[in-house]
């Protein structure tokens, strides 16, 4: 499949539509199906790293099933866990989904990397048999003999260009910084790589050191620990991940620096609001985390009742910053709308 310059505009448009439109009903209360009652209940089957530290996986989860509940859809689903590193075990998985002696109705592959799952998923989506959707990601190849569904994600990029806005307006021009990164890859540069291109373009920012911490709290902690003792200048520290952050403010605390340096996070997970609370954290793009369990819940009804048409191919969850100078008002506000189905712990 190729696209035309043409007509990649008209499907980025066509998408942008359907976006919006879709982006009502997942913000709005569940509507039940139409449909008066499945012949059984559907099979769904995720595959996804939610063994890591990150809650982002669990929380849409307990979103999306929440939300089929709430739709009056009676679903089975069999959960396929793994860590972010561990991307052989996601093609173990693969084939044990495509082999199931029950077939599926729908798959969710949370990748540990894109082009690492590129062929996994290119399995997946040439099946006849189950619609294949990809959480965490929203860059289609179309290069791919065989395309997903769907795609559910939050805007890495995003989320880069406002956490650069928000550190800008904070701490000033001319800022010399380091930034824990996680896996070469399309997240980590557009989540390390974008934002460090943004507060170098638009605040004269110098990065005076880049750390691979592979999205784990010790690589995080290292990261950290090396800036210390050999980077004293350096005044702020980006972090790709919840796990790499944790691992970050640990480190801070440990050295009694969290009060000299400034430490952001990534995704507003359960734990960085929490760190944000305690004054630990400074600042996280903030997902509204549960958007993306609850699109995908959606798209799954409206293929159920015939509507895939009316499903955007992708969805784009809303992301805003929040730190540690905002009124806890907001902030409760902001978190309960979050983790409306999932909950804060």
């Amino acid at each position: 499949m190729s696209f035309s310059v043409s007509s990649k505009e008209n499907l980025n448009n066509s998408n942008n539509e359907k976006l919006k439109t879709f982006q009502k009903t997942v913000s709005e209360p569940p509507l039940p199906t139409n449909i008066e009652k499945l012949s059984k209940p559907m099979r769904i089957a995720v595959i996804y790293p939610s063994a890591d530290i990150s809650d982002f996986w669990v929380k849409n989860f307990k979103a999306m099933t929440k939300r089929l509940l709430d739709l009056k859809l009676p679903y089975e689903v069999h959960e396929y866990p793994s860590k972010q590193i561990e991307h052989s075990l996601q093609s173990q998985y693969t084939d044990q989904v495509l082999n199931a002696e029950q077939p599926y109705d729908f798959v969710i592959f949370g990748p540990s990397e894109l082009d690492l799952q590129a062929d996994n998923i290119q399995k997946l989506s040439a099946s006849d048999k189950f619609k294949t959707f990809i959480w965490a990601f929203h860059t289609p190849n179309n290069q791919w003999t065989h395309q997903p569904d769907g795609w559910f994600d939050f805007s890495s990029a995003m989320g880069a260009d406002v956490l650069c806005d928000h550190v800008i307006k904070h701490m000033g021009k001319q800022v010399e910084f380091a930034a824990n990164r996680g896996i070469p890859g399309i997240t980590d540069t557009q989540r390390s790589q974008g934002f460090i291109d943004c507060v170098q373009q638009k605040g004269d920012w110098l990065n005076i050191y880049e750390h691979f911490g592979q999205y784990q709290k010790l690589g995080g902690a290292d990261g950290v620990r090396l800036v210390l003792n050999n980077f004293p200048e350096v005044s702020m520290i980006h972090n790709a991940n919840t796990a790499m952050t944790m691992g970050a403010v640990e480190a801070l605390g440990e050295a009694d620096r969290l009060s000299d340096i400034y430490v952001t996070g990534w995704g507003g997970t359960a734990k960085e609001i929490e760190k944000i609370r305690a004054g630990e954290l400074d600042a996280t793009p903030m997902r509204m985390s549960d958007d993306l369990g609850v699109a995908t819940a959606e798209a799954i009804k409206f293929h159920i009742e015939g509507r895939a048409s009316e499903v955007p191919l992708i969805y784009l969850g809303r992301i805003t910053v929040v730190h540690n100078q905002m009124e806890e008002s907001e902030l409760n506000r902001l978190t309960k709308e979050a983790f409306r189905y999932s909950g804060i712990e």
